[in-house]
Protein backbone atom coordinates (compact mmCIF):
# COMPACT_ATOMS: atom_id res chain seq x y z
CA UNK A 1 0.00 0.00 0.00
CA UNK A 2 1.27 3.46 -0.84
CA UNK A 3 1.93 5.54 2.26
CA UNK A 4 -0.36 8.46 1.30
CA UNK A 5 -3.25 6.04 0.70
CA UNK A 6 -2.68 4.47 4.10
CA UNK A 7 -2.72 7.86 5.87
CA UNK A 8 -5.86 9.10 4.10
CA UNK A 9 -7.83 5.88 4.60
CA UNK A 10 -9.08 6.70 8.16
CA UNK A 11 -10.06 10.20 7.06
CA UNK A 12 -12.12 8.89 4.20
CA UNK A 13 -13.76 6.33 6.47
CA UNK A 14 -14.66 8.98 9.04
CA UNK A 15 -16.13 11.25 6.37
CA UNK A 16 -18.17 8.38 4.94
CA UNK A 17 -19.44 7.45 8.42
CA UNK A 18 -20.47 11.05 9.07
CA UNK A 19 -22.52 11.04 5.88
CA UNK A 20 -24.30 7.87 6.99
CA UNK A 21 -25.07 9.21 10.49
CA UNK A 22 -28.73 10.10 11.07
CA UNK A 23 -29.43 13.82 10.82
CA UNK A 24 -30.33 15.52 14.08
CA UNK A 25 -33.91 16.61 14.19
CA UNK A 26 -34.35 20.30 14.70
CA UNK A 27 -36.89 20.99 17.42
CA UNK A 28 -39.32 23.75 16.57
CA UNK A 29 -39.49 25.83 19.72
CA UNK A 30 -41.51 28.58 18.14
CA UNK A 31 -40.53 32.23 18.22
CA UNK A 32 -38.81 33.79 21.23
CA UNK A 33 -41.11 35.15 23.91
CA UNK A 34 -41.62 38.89 23.78
CA UNK A 35 -39.35 40.68 26.23
CA UNK A 36 -42.22 42.76 27.64
CA UNK A 37 -44.31 39.61 28.19
CA UNK A 38 -41.45 38.04 30.15
CA UNK A 39 -40.98 41.22 32.17
CA UNK A 40 -44.69 41.31 33.01
CA UNK A 41 -44.70 37.66 34.08
CA UNK A 42 -41.58 37.97 36.22
CA UNK A 43 -43.04 41.11 37.77
CA UNK A 44 -46.27 39.26 38.55
CA UNK A 45 -44.22 36.55 40.25
CA UNK A 46 -43.32 39.08 42.92
CA UNK A 47 -46.88 39.47 44.22
CA UNK A 48 -49.78 38.54 41.91
CA UNK A 49 -50.76 34.86 41.92
CA UNK A 50 -53.94 35.45 39.89
CA UNK A 51 -51.95 37.11 37.11
CA UNK A 52 -49.23 34.41 37.24
CA UNK A 53 -51.87 31.70 36.78
CA UNK A 54 -53.60 33.53 33.91
CA UNK A 55 -50.39 34.32 32.05
CA UNK A 56 -49.02 30.80 32.49
CA UNK A 57 -52.27 29.29 31.22
CA UNK A 58 -52.00 31.42 28.10
CA UNK A 59 -48.23 30.96 27.58
CA UNK A 60 -46.76 27.89 29.36
CA UNK A 61 -43.26 28.74 28.12
CA UNK A 62 -43.11 31.57 30.64
CA UNK A 63 -42.44 29.03 33.42
CA UNK A 64 -38.70 29.08 32.60
CA UNK A 65 -38.45 32.62 31.22
CA UNK A 66 -35.93 34.96 32.79
CA UNK A 67 -35.86 38.72 32.51
CA UNK A 68 -32.64 40.75 32.57
CA UNK A 69 -33.28 43.79 34.74
CA UNK A 70 -29.95 45.16 33.57
CA UNK A 71 -26.31 44.26 33.85
CA UNK A 72 -27.00 40.53 33.84
CA UNK A 73 -29.43 40.67 36.77
CA UNK A 74 -31.55 37.80 35.46
CA UNK A 75 -34.66 36.79 37.33
CA UNK A 76 -37.43 34.24 36.85
CA UNK A 77 -40.90 34.59 38.37
CA UNK A 78 -39.86 32.05 41.02
CA UNK A 79 -36.90 34.25 41.95
CA UNK A 80 -39.24 37.19 42.45
CA UNK A 81 -41.54 35.12 44.63
CA UNK A 82 -38.52 33.97 46.61
CA UNK A 83 -37.15 37.32 47.64
CA UNK A 84 -40.62 38.73 48.29
CA UNK A 85 -41.61 35.86 50.58
CA UNK A 86 -44.49 34.86 48.30
CA UNK A 87 -44.81 31.23 49.40
CA UNK A 88 -48.07 30.53 47.56
CA UNK A 89 -46.72 31.85 44.27
CA UNK A 90 -43.45 29.95 44.67
CA UNK A 91 -45.22 26.68 45.45
CA UNK A 92 -47.58 27.17 42.50
CA UNK A 93 -44.71 27.85 40.09
CA UNK A 94 -42.78 24.79 41.26
CA UNK A 95 -45.92 22.64 40.95
CA UNK A 96 -46.23 23.89 37.37
CA UNK A 97 -42.66 22.85 36.55
CA UNK A 98 -40.49 25.85 37.37
CA UNK A 99 -36.87 24.84 37.97
CA UNK A 100 -36.28 24.94 41.72
CA UNK A 101 -33.91 27.75 42.68
CA UNK A 102 -31.89 27.52 45.88
CA UNK A 103 -32.91 31.00 47.01
CA UNK A 104 -36.61 30.19 46.64
CA UNK A 105 -36.03 26.87 48.42
CA UNK A 106 -34.46 28.78 51.31
CA UNK A 107 -37.52 31.04 51.54
CA UNK A 108 -39.75 27.95 51.51
CA UNK A 109 -37.82 26.50 54.45
CA UNK A 110 -36.36 23.55 52.53
CA UNK A 111 -33.49 22.97 54.94
CA UNK A 112 -32.55 19.62 53.39
CA UNK A 113 -32.00 21.22 49.98
CA UNK A 114 -30.04 24.14 51.39
CA UNK A 115 -27.83 21.84 53.49
CA UNK A 116 -27.19 19.54 50.53
CA UNK A 117 -26.22 22.46 48.31
CA UNK A 118 -23.88 23.89 50.94
CA UNK A 119 -22.32 20.46 51.55
CA UNK A 120 -21.69 20.02 47.82
CA UNK A 121 -20.61 23.61 47.16
CA UNK A 122 -19.71 25.46 50.38
CA UNK A 123 -19.51 28.87 48.71
CA UNK A 124 -23.13 28.66 47.56
CA UNK A 125 -24.25 30.15 50.88
CA UNK A 126 -22.57 33.40 49.83
CA UNK A 127 -23.71 33.59 46.20
CA UNK A 128 -26.41 36.22 45.83
CA UNK A 129 -29.63 35.62 43.96
CA UNK A 130 -31.66 38.04 41.85
CA UNK A 131 -30.92 41.71 42.55
CA UNK A 132 -27.87 40.55 44.56
CA UNK A 133 -30.13 39.53 47.45
CA UNK A 134 -28.41 37.04 49.74
CA UNK A 135 -29.51 33.51 50.50
CA UNK A 136 -30.09 34.33 54.15
CA UNK A 137 -32.26 37.33 53.23
CA UNK A 138 -34.42 34.98 51.15
CA UNK A 139 -34.68 32.60 54.11
CA UNK A 140 -35.70 35.43 56.42
CA UNK A 141 -38.57 36.28 54.04
CA UNK A 142 -39.89 32.75 54.68
CA UNK A 143 -40.85 33.59 58.24
CA UNK A 144 -41.37 30.85 60.81
CA UNK A 145 -41.42 28.13 58.17
CA UNK A 146 -37.86 29.02 57.15
CA UNK A 147 -36.49 29.66 60.63
CA UNK A 148 -34.36 26.49 60.58
CA UNK A 149 -32.78 27.60 57.30
CA UNK A 150 -31.95 31.00 58.80
CA UNK A 151 -30.39 29.32 61.85
CA UNK A 152 -28.35 27.00 59.63
CA UNK A 153 -27.07 29.82 57.42
CA UNK A 154 -26.22 31.96 60.45
CA UNK A 155 -24.16 29.06 61.84
CA UNK A 156 -21.95 29.22 58.75
CA UNK A 157 -20.65 32.73 59.49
Amino acid sequence: MIRRHFISLPLISAAAAAQDAPARKKIDKGPPLAVELVREFVGAGHSDLTKVKAMLAEQPGLIEAAYDWGGGDFEMALGGAGHMGQREIAEYLIAQGAPVELHAAAMLGKLDLVKAAVAAFPNVAHIPGPHKITLIAHARKGGLQAEAVVDFLESLK
